[in-house]
């Protein structure tokens, strides 16, 4: 799947390359390389950085704990007072001892995530798989007219595919845009330092459903833990991304996506939970194309109309036309004799 999303979203690059020459198996590798190679270059940027926030990870750690102290003595003095209630109200017993393994942070980074194997395998074959289907398109298209028979209008369904894919990495690069800006000036108005490269980070995190706000909160509040000082500054990155998550997740994303897929509010939001369900992380990601996809599908069948309006912004209105059978009565003549 996000292979074939892929090579749909960069389908009219390798054609103006054709348009000007340049021949097709030779332009689908340069571009999935220039991609790949933009994809590395980011990860070793991100590695470098991620080396050293670990290097000086104990004094975040020992920053953090060192503020949250004193909330932490009082819920400590909480508990002890309300062990010693219960154990003058509850009659003395054998004490049992539970073993319990603490679990590591990692793991659970693991089990959130998936394997470091599956991911590598993924990024290893989703380059070569999406080359293939855009050397192959014109087989794949003859496939799909053999098995589409009169049934469906392939091209009118090919060209809608495109535009839904499309219309759904502009309306999020537009939204993503707008909370990249929105997360700068908060930043850099409160002091945060490299609030440019947080704000865009945070923005861009913040469009994840879900996940994405942890995300978005933890890294510009753990590069802001030297720099900052008080509890304000922190209330206002979290305040400013959690309503940036809420009006984008509930307001932003379902109109102006969603309306460029013609995909109602209620629908983007069941589809986020469903295909999330199914495949996780990246089933978050690829929600919405993936609903539209089904409604495109219930779009070509006349027998899934009704699926069609479930999904849709603005259902049509089917006019149910009952047909009444009437039945003629004959009415025998009597003779009165």
């Amino acid at each position: 799947m996000l292979s074939a999303f892929l090579a749909i979203l960069v389908e009219p690059l390798v054609k103006w390359l054709e348009k000007i020459h340049v021949p097709r198996f030779f332009g689908a590798g340069l571009i999935i390389l220039t991609g790949v190679a933009a994809i590395g270059f980011l990860i070793y940027v991100s590695y470098g950085k991620l080396t050293a926030f670990t290097d000086e990870f104990p004094m975040y750690v020992t920053r953090i704990s060192d503020a949250v102290s004193p909330i932490s003595k009082k819920i400590q003095k909480v508990q002890d007072s309300a062990g010693k209630l219960q154990q003058d109200a509850s009659p003395k017993k054998v004490p049992e001892v539970r073993v319990r393994e603490n679990t590591s942070w990692a793991s659970y980074l693991a089990r959130g995530v998936g394997s470091v194997w599956g991911a590598v395998i993924i990024a290893g074959v989703v380059p070569f798989l999406m080359y293939f289907m855009l050397l192959a398109h014109e087989k794949i298209y003859f496939c799909f007219q053999t098995m589409a028979g009169k049934q469906l209008d392939l091209d009118q369904f090919i060209s809608r595919v495109n535009a839904m894919v499309r219309g759904y990495v502009v309306g999020n690069l537009i939204i993503g845009v707008l909370l990249s800006a929105i997360s700068v000036v908060v930043f850099w108005q409160i002091g945060l330092p490299s609030a440019v490269t947080l704000g865009i980070i945070s923005g861009m995190l913040n469009l994840i459903p879900f996940v994405g706000i942890m995300l978005a909160l933890v890294i510009p509040m753990m590069a802001g833990v030297f720099q900052l000082e008080g509890a304000g500054p922190y209330v206002i990155i979290g305040l400013t991304v959690i309503l940036l998550h809420v009006v984008a997740q509930n307001l932003l994303i379902p109109r102006l996506v969603g309306s460029r897929l013609d995909i109602g509010p209620v629908a983007a939001t069941v589809g986020f939970l469903f295909w999330g369900w199914l495949w996780g992380v990246p089933g978050l990601l690829l929600a919405v194309p993936l609903t539209a996809f089904v409604k495109l599908l219930a779009d070509s069948n006349p027998s899934m109309a009704h699926l069609s309006n479930l999904l849709a912004r603005e259902p049509q209105r089917f006019i149910l036309r009952r047909r009444r059978k009437v039945i003629p009565q004959t009415s025998a003549s009597t003779n009165p004799s």
